[in-house]
């Protein structure tokens, strides 16, 4: 596996490498609670809310010490929530503070070959931060679209291609959208095409052929496995994070492949969980967290150093096995009904962990209800700076949670999305679903004449007891506040704006 960090490099040649500052301050200002708060965000791939020990104690047979001292030292948010039940919308989301829905993408995940979902004048996160004087890098799956270079000049589309030019720039991808610097793969592990990126070109050439997943070969490096890619990642976000000097913020937008598919444990971690392969590469993915917790601890600057652990969804039912887990005492939903791809919680309530020792109190439970495109606008105030109302259309900050005092919001609920293109509202105790079932992959037997479901999250977190019928007014007063927050192009106050095409409440 090649490194791309180069430590015989001297310092400065170094520092060009990866565009950050050469000075550093005195060690005194590194941790000054007054400074804007290192950002480091660990997306896990696929990780359920029962799949961490401390969020799930009674349920959860799988060890994840790591997550779970992030927890003792920080706060855990119980209600957070991914804007879609999959990964690319997702991702759109943590990245633009706007819903997936609003783009071009109404449903399902993009491929490697794929072009950017992302518009290019969109202001992300990271070239918010950028702004304020942070650092930016990304590392790990990307799986938002790029504008790979090609041989012909057609675009690349869809699961594979033969037109890639290997030694050409790639246009539309991190670099392009904020990030100072970034390494990682371009779509899921399980996609093609198997091979690193680093900044704006390939690491080297896919001159062979490999298959992560059935029926999805394509072109690789020819020492690129699946098995190394976790671990580089780790690799790669540690020596970032040793670099960094301390007179300047970062942000780090740190992308997981685990324990999503292919499911690759390292050798040193098969057999550990005895729950399978699913159980050790939650294991696996838990050490990861730990590498970089530990990493941030040697710091100059941990005290005024915000990690935020989290998922992208919930646990895939399929190639974990859930059924079998269950069977041995594990719950990757914990109490909550439904998996990945699903409109049901346990589609897209997602692990939220936030250690920051400068400005959270350690063991801290919040109970208020976050979603994950909230990113943006928790920044902007925690850089100490106002977003303009043309960007993270729904994005609220979670920040004043952070001190145990109320979220303010202008947004009346949460928006939930599935991979089918499916919706559900979520505002306060009531959840409303726009589907007569899951709306993604579970398929459960529905009593007959069920159109949509209604349920009370406080009474039935387990979504059992469908008020459709008892609560008609319930469910028409929160779908008029969800057409209203689609039709206006954003759920936060402000000037209306406009999604990218026409969206429709599908409902089945």
């Amino acid at each position: 596996m090649k490194t791309f960090f180069h430590p015989l490099l001297p310092a400065p040649a170094l520092l060009c490498l990866i565009g950050i500052a050469t000075l550093a301050a005195p060690p005194a200002t590194a941790n000054d609670p007054t400074r804007k708060p290192n950002i480091v965000y660990i997306l896990a791939d696929d990780l359920g809310y029962g799949d961490v020990h401390c969020l799930n104690p009674e349920r959860c047979k799988i060890t994840t010490p790591h997550m779970d001292q992030l927890a003792a030292d920080g706060i855990i948010f119980t209600d957070a929530h991914s804007s879609s039940s999959v990964c690319t919308p997702t991702r759109y989301s943590i990245l633009t503070g706007r819903y997936n829905w609003r783009s071009k993408k109404q449903g399902g995940v993009l491929h490697g070959f794929d072009q950017p979902l992302i518009a290019p004048d969109r202001v992300t996160v990271a070239g918010f931060l950028k702004e304020q004087g942070y650092n930016t890098a990304c590392i790990g799956k990307w799986h938002l679209g790029l504008g790979l270079p090609t041989i012909d000049g057609k675009a690349t589309r869809g699961k594979n291609a033969d037109n890639v030019d290997w030694r050409g720039r790639i246009n539309g991808g991190p670099v392009d959208l904020g990030f100072d610097y970034y390494c990682g793969i371009s779509a899921s592990l399980d996609m093609p095409p198997y091979i690193f990126i680093e900044n704006d070109h390939f690491v080297g050439e896919a001159t062979a052929t490999k298959e992560f997943h059935p029926r999805r070969v394509g072109p690789a490096h020819p020492d690129l496995e699946a098995v190394d890619v976790l671990p580089e990642i780790s690799r790669q976000t540690v020596q970032y994070i040793q670099r960094q000097q301390a007179d300047n913020p970062f942000f780090m937008y740190v992308a997981l492949t685990s324990p999503h598919t292919p499911l690759v444990p390292s050798k040193e971690w098969q057999g550990k969980s005895q729950l399978g392969t699913y159980g050790d590469f939650v294991m696996q993915t838990d050490a990861i967290i730990g590498e970089i917790t530990t990493a941030v601890d040697a710091s100059r600057f941990a005290e005024n150093t915000m990690i935020i652990v989290t998922s992208d969804n919930g646990c895939s039912a399929k190639p974990a096995k859930a059924s079998e887990l269950q069977k041995a005492g594990h719950y990757p939903s914990g109490e909550f009904r439904g998996y990945k791809s699903d409109l049901w919680d346990g589609g897209h309530r997602v692990p939220f962990i936030v250690r920051w020792p400068a400005g959270v109190e350690a063991g801290s439970v919040s109970d208020q209800t976050i979603c994950l495109t909230d990113l943006m606008a928790t920044s902007a105030e925690l850089a100490g700076s106002s977003m303009p109302q043309s960007i993270g259309e729904d994005s609220v900050s979670f920040a004043p949670a952070l001190k145990g005092k109320p979220i303010v919001s202008s947004r009346q609920g949460v928006i939930h999305h599935s991979i089918s293109g499916r919706f559900a509202y979520r505002q306060g105790k009531w959840k409303l679903l726009l589907t007569a079932g899951s709306g993604g992959w579970t398929k459960e037997k529905m009593p007959p004449g069920t159109t949509r479901q209604l349920y009370d999250m406080e009474a039935d977190p387990g979504e059992q007891v469908n008020l459709y019928a008892k609560h008609p007014e319930v469910a028409q007063r929160l779908l008029a506040q969800l057409q209203s927050d689609v039709r206006r192009g954003r759920s936060t106050d402000g000037p209306d704006l406009s999604n990218d095409v026409q969206v429709k409440l599908k409902a089945r």
